[in-house]
């Protein structure tokens, strides 16, 4: 027996807002990958400092995948999980392991930046679907990220 859904959106309107949110989670789980990736390749005389900021932005991402699959849960469907499916919906590249430490850094701000696009997106659809539970997630996730691309633009030098 299937039970039915009903918190006030229609399936429809569910079922928009899972496309979006489907595109964060591919975006913010490349970008989980990459920067952890940089994390044990990031080399250099700033080593230490580089390597401690790269493992508190990958903790971050990483908590927050369960909180927008969880969400995808809610509304009726299933979140994606294998890697050719974020391949499919994600627009952030893989990370390079022999690029530089500034390299790895500029790339990270603006992936990011790609996430905070995908997000902006994603809530602009949850809002005018009268989502307030994912538009509420996804302000979290503006945040973050946005706070994430500061602190790296702010470490390569920049406003």
């Amino acid at each position: 027996m299937t039970a039915t859904i009903d918190t006030g959106l229609t399936k429809a309107e569910r079922n928009d807002v899972v496309q979006e949110l489907s595109k964060v989670l591919a975006d913010s789980f490349a970008l989980y990958l990459k920067t952890h990736g940089y994390h044990w390749n990031v080399r250099g005389p700033e080593f230490f400092s580089y390597h401690t900021l790269l493992e508190e932005q990958y903790r971050e991402v990483w908590a927050a995948l369960d909180d927008i699959a969880e969400r995808i849960r809610a509304l009726g469907e299933f979140a994606p999980q294998a890697h050719s499916a974020f391949a499919n919906l994600t627009s952030i590249k893989d990370g390079d392991p022999e690029n530089d430490a500034p390299t790895m850094l500029k790339e990270l701000m603006k992936d990011h930046e790609t996430v905070i696009a995908t997000c902006r997106a994603a809530l602009a659809v949850a809002d005018d679907e009268g989502d307030d539970v994912s538009v509420d997630l996804l302000t979290q996730r503006l945040a973050a990220h946005e706070k994430s691309a500061w602190m790296l633009r702010s470490t390569l030098g920049g406003r």
